[in-house]
């Protein structure tokens, strides 16, 4: 089992730029591949970034691809997105999350969530 810890959220104006961090704890973090999703009101989760046990491969939804860019360190246990040129439309709780297969994340699922964190993108 692996907790997680989101923190980096916050509210920025269009065009801004912020970095998510998530911190695992529990079982080697290295074990497991990472995604960031998020959920906007009123709309389901999905997924916005994926990455495999060690940085090999890497994965986008068509909306981020060229701002953001998702990172880890496992030395650190630790999971980033850095985000550029924020969009209103990227409002919404990013959550973190861990699952054993990578193929899992890309897809939209997980075994693993932390709590969330909000980012508020303003005009």
């Amino acid at each position: 089992q692996v907790q997680l810890v989101e923190s980096g959220g916050g509210l920025v104006q269009a065009g801004a730029s912020l970095r998510l961090s998530c911190a695992a704890s529990g079982r080697t973090f290295s074990s497991y591949a990472m995604g960031w999703f998020r959920q906007a009101p009123g709309k389901e989760r999905e997924v916005v970034a994926a990455i495999d046990w060690n940085g090999g491969r890497t994965y986008y939804q068509d909306s981020v691809k060229g701002r953001f860019a998702i990172s880890r360190d496992n030395g650190k246990n630790t999971l980033y997105l850095q985000m550029n040129s924020l969009k209103r439309e990227d409002t919404a709780v990013y959550y973190c999350a861990a699952d054993p297969i990578y193929g899992t994340v890309v897809a939209g699922r997980s075994n693993y969530w932390g709590q969330g964190t909000q980012v508020t993108v303003s005009s």
